[in-house]
């Protein structure tokens, strides 16, 4: 199947009409066509579909128990109203790249397998790359079936609707064995390679980033009968606390948001007994990060709230001999550092030898349904990808 047509298989899943965003989350209606989907293009070809301790799909083109293999793939979770292309990208463009390969005639020396990892952007339990956290381990089993979503869902709970057994979810040793290489495709999450007038580029590094959460207390009462002097109103507070992630992103050169916030009772003549805000963290090393996460605590802890960690991913650097013969091989393709997140972090911090291929993304947008690459530049990343394959799994 081409291309074009798994696109245009995935493009309406989980999107919404009004915005033109996705809503794909884990453990969900949309998850599970997804997943069907997946299952189906790897049916299609022939490979053999496994699924890990964590849920993660691997559809094999070989033994992967005969030696270990190369994987390809990406996610195909989104944010809220996020892009269609990241995430999707990776996974569709290693289809097709076994698909080019086949085509020519290229036979494996190794078991190739493309993966799609679940639940990477967080979306639904606040933990980002909970699939490929719990396959390695970094996430603890326990506390991954203890998350819970808006609704007080747990992730144990949502699995168990889903078909999926929480009692085996857990590091995967067989699975990790059988992966001796990890290409993750994404697109670019910003600007470099168009302005580089560059369709793909080589991951160097991830920036060290963190998600926390801020619980904020305060004392629900009439908004038209309480007097400003007694109030104990915790959207003031989250107010200050937004602001001075601000400042304090400024003063040590790193980023910080705060992109979701929850509010009780949530009434527009109430004022709130609790504020739980977010806070993303990222910076070009973890002291910058440490620095403002430090001073936002102080300012919560000042307003009788604390502030809890969610999840940390420290520096990432991708192998730099696996990085420099791929972007040889692609003909000096550009080395591209990233603030975002990957599951190919995740694996390269478990000692998995791991590399990263961008796209370029000409509106520089991500996470937002302006993401955008263009068709030249996907088909730019496929063939990339499958050179890649063809020189790794000889």
């Amino acid at each position: 199947m081409s291309f074009d047509q798994m696109w245009a298989d995935l493009e309406p899943v989980g999107r919404d009409r009004r915005s033109g965003g996705y809503r794909r989350y884990a453990w969900t209606a949309e998850d599970a066509t997804l997943r069907e989907w997946f299952a189906g293009e790897a049916e299609r070809r022939g490979l053999d579909l496994t699924t890990d301790r964590a849920g993660n799909q691997w559809a094999w083109w070989g033994d992967p128990d005969a030696s270990p293999g190369l994987a390809i793939g990406s996610h195909l979770d989104s944010v809220p109203d996020g892009g269609a292309y990241d995430g999707p990208l990776g996974v569709v463009s290693g289809f097709a790249a076994l698909d080019a390969l086949r085509d020519r005639g290229f036979v494996p020396g190794r078991p190739v397998a493309v993966v799609h990892f679940g639940d990477e952007e967080g979306a639904r339990f606040g933990v980002a790359c909970a699939g490929s956290r719990i396959l390695t381990g970094a996430l603890d089993a326990d506390r991954a079936r203890g998350l819970t979503d808006a609704d007080g869902l747990s992730m144990a709970e949502a699995m168990v609707k889903a078909g999926h057994d929480p009692a085996r979810i857990g590091r995967d040793e067989q699975t990790l064995r059988r992966v001796a290489t990890f290409v993750e495709l994404h697109v670019e999450q910003g600007r470099a390679l168009a302005d580089l007038d560059a369709p793909v580029g080589v991951g160097s590094t991830i920036w060290p980033h963190g998600r926390w959460r801020l619980e904020l207390p305060g004392e629900a009462n009439h908004a038209g009968t309480t007097r400003l002097a007694d109030r104990d109103d915790p959207m003031l507070a989250f107010a200050s606390v937004v602001l001075a992630a601000r400042v304090a992103a400024v003063r040590y050169d790193a980023l910080a948001t705060c992109g979701k916030v929850r509010v009780e009772p949530n009434g527009v003549n109430a004022i709130a007994s609790r504020v739980t805000g977010w806070l993303d963290a990222r910076g070009a090393d973890a002291e910058r990060v440490h620095a403002v996460v430090a001073e936002i605590a102080d300012l919560v802890a000042a307003h009788g709230g604390v502030v809890e960690q969610e999840s940390w991913t420290d520096l990432t650097t991708f192998e730099p001999a696996l990085a420099g013969r791929i972007a040889t091989m692609l003909g000096d393709a550009p080395p591209l550092g990233t603030g975002a997140g990957h599951d190919a972090g995740v694996l390269a911090a478990a000692g998995v030898p791991t590399a990263m291929l961008f796209v370029r993304n000409p509106t520089g947008v991500s996470h937002s349904p302006a993401e955008h690459a263009e068709p030249a530049d996907c088909r730019a990343g496929v063939a990339a990808l499958a050179a890649v394959v063809e020189d790794l799994a000889q």
